[in-house]
C-alpha cells in the first residue's frame, strides 16, 4: 500500500471512532436489563452480563483512535497541529483503552442486584477507570483548541468556530452531568458524543485535504 493510501486508511480509523462507540453503546441500552441512561453512565455497561461487549467497545475505539493519531502525524508532520494534535488524539485512545481494562463500580441498581444509590467508596479499578475517562476527555478538549489554531487563519473560519464550539459544549455537558446526578448519564453521553463526533468529523476533513493535496 502506498504511503498516501496508508495515511488515508489510518485517518479513516478516526472517522469510525464516534459511530462505532455510540452505535454499540446505544444498542446495549435497549437490551441490558436495568440500564437507564438518565442515571447510568455508558461505562457501567462494562459490568454484569455481557460486559465483554462494552469492554471490547472501549478497546476497539481506543485502538482506532491510536491508528488515527499515527495517520495525523504522518499527514501533518511539522505543520500546524502536527505535534500536539496527534499526541492528544493518542492520549484519547489510551484513555479509552484504560477505561476498557479497568471498570467502574456498580451502583444505582446496575447491574441488577447492585446497591440502589451511588457507591459510598471508590475502588482502585474504578479510580483508574475514571482517570482514563478524564484523560481521554480532557485530551479531546485540548485537541479542539490545537486544531482551532490550525484553522484560525482560514477563510471562512467555520472550522475554527466548530472546534471552539465542540470544546465548550462538551465541557458544559460534563460539568452539568457532574452537578446533576439524576441526569448524569445522559448529560455525560451527550458531552461525549459531541467530543467523539468532533474526532470523526475532523478525521473526515483531513482525509479530504489529503485527497485534494
Amino acid at each position: 500500500m502506498e504511503k498516501g493510501k496508508l495515511t488515508r486508511a489510518l485517518l479513516a480509523s478516526g472517522i469510525a471512532t464516534g459511530p462505532v462507540f455510540y452505535v454499540v453503546a446505544i444498542a446495549q441500552m435497549f437490551v441490558r436489563p436495568g440500564f437507564d441512561i438518565r442515571h447510568h453512565a455508558i461505562s457501567v455497561l462494562s459490568l454484569g452480563d455481557f460486559s465483554w461487549i462494552q469492554i471490547l467497545n472501549f478497546l476497539l475505539t481506543g485502538v482506532l483512535a491510536l491508528l488515527c493519531a499515527i495517520g495525523m502525524r504522518q499527514m501533518l508532520k511539522s505543520g500546524k497541529a502536527g505535534t500536539w494534535g496527534p499526541l492528544l488524539i493518542g492520549i484519547y485512545g489510551i484513555g479509552l483503552i484504560i477505561g476498557g481494562i479497568f471498570h467502574p463500580d456498580p451502583g444505582f441498581g446496575f447491574p441488577p442486584g447492585s446497591p440502589a444509590g451511588m457507591p459510598t467508596t471508590m475502588s482502585t479499578h474504578a479510580a483508574v477507570h475514571s482517570f482514563g475517562f478524564y484523560a481521554a476527555f480532557l485530551s479531546l478538549i485540548a485537541a479542539c483548541f490545537v486544531f482551532l489554531r490550525r484553522f484560525a487563519s482560514e477563510r471562512p473560519r467555520g472550522w475554527a468556530a466548530y472546534c471552539a464550539i465542540s470544546a465548550i459544549v462538551s465541557l458544559l455537558f460534563v460539568f452539568l452531568g457532574s452537578a446533576t446526578p439524576n441526569l448524569a448519564g445522559i448529560l455525560f453521553a451527550i458531552g461525549g458524543a459531541v467530543a467523539f463526533g468532533w474526532v470523526s468529523i475532523l478525521s473526515a476533513r483531513l482525509v479530504s485535504e489529503l485527497r485534494e493535496g
